[in-house]
């Protein structure tokens, strides 16, 4: 099953799979032995790598689940534990899936996630999210009621989002949280997104570089900012703590989605002069990108 082939929805019309919803099994029974390894490289260095970083949300949920480094987890003893804890599952699906797709699965509590893994030359970066990226950054964070309510609201906001043609506004918040969020846990900052727990390089960067901004979460701000598919991100966004989120679920987001809009859109490296900064960032990292 490890291929370095396009999956899903970027491989046009052959990655689509003959269910609408987008589904397929996993096919657990079919990873190889390599793919089994894969998954222990990753597994095992990014577990050490994680404690004093991510935050106590994360290592709990992990501690929760039939997740180990021995191989890929088989979603059916996933789904027993998270069904019983909140409601969730996750569900199977060939790679990237399209917006109103994925909004649906998220709004009945259903978590779609690759069932392929990246090739052992691609440890570090993978342009689709692979079961690796989905499981071990997501899963583990979905153990938690605040993130499980949370992105479940996010699904139907996205319902709307997409009716009302705000979805790039909506996106950036999923970005900034789910993906690449920090919040504050005592007297310092963790990391809870799945895009930087499940990346062995980024969840150094994103709390001990000097390069990038880190900023406290702000809605509005949020949502005019764009971001890196590319690479590291330029700035990173802190909530006070994950009950933050579910705050959020209670805001009627349509006027803030029309003010943002309407407004100036920021670059992922801009501070701005109400933004309250935990660490404005010296740009290091990028700029000697740009300049090489």
């Amino acid at each position: 099953m490890n291929t370095s082939t396009k999956h899903g929805l970027a491989a046009g019309d052959v990655g689509r799979p003959e269910r609408p919803d987008w589904t397929i099994d996993q096919g657990w029974e079919h990873y190889t032995a390599e793919d089994h390894a894969t998954w222990k490289t990753l597994f095992e260095r990014q577990t050490k790598l994680l404690p004093g970083r991510a935050c106590d949300e994360f290592v709990e949920g992990m501690r929760d689940l039939p997740i180990g480094p021995d191989q890929i987890p088989d979603f059916r003893r996933l789904n027993e534990v998270l069904m019983q804890r909140n409601g969730w599952q996750i569900v199977a699906v060939p790679g990237l899936v399209p917006d109103e797709v994925f909004f649906e699965h998220l709004a009945n509590r259903r978590f779609p996630s690759g069932n392929f893994i990246r090739q052992p030359h691609e440890l570090d970066y993978l342009e689709e999210p692979d079961v690796f990226h989905d499981v071990f950054g997501h899963v583990p964070m979905l153990m938690n009621p605040a993130i499980a309510d949370f992105i479940q609201a996010y699904g139907q906001g996205g319902l709307r989002a997409q009716q009302l043609g705000y979805l790039p506004q909506l996106a950036r918040v999923y970005w900034y949280t789910v993906e690449f969020g920090l919040l504050q846990q005592g007297d310092a900052l963790r990391l809870y997104g799945a895009g930087i727990a499940s990346s062995f390089t980024e969840s150094q960067f994103c709390l001990e570089s000097a390069s990038p901004n880190r900023i406290r979460f702000e809605l509005e701000r949020v949502m005019r900012t764009h971001y890196r598919i590319d690479d590291f991100q330029e700035s990173y966004f802190v909530i006070r703590d994950l009950d933050e989120l579910l705050e959020f679920t209670q805001i009627d987001f349509e006027p803030l989605y029309q003010r943002a809009a309407q407004g100036t859109e920021h670059q992922p490296g801009d501070v701005l002069a109400d933004d309250r900064v935990f660490a404005r960032g010296d740009g290091s990292y990028h700029l000697a990108k740009r300049i090489n």
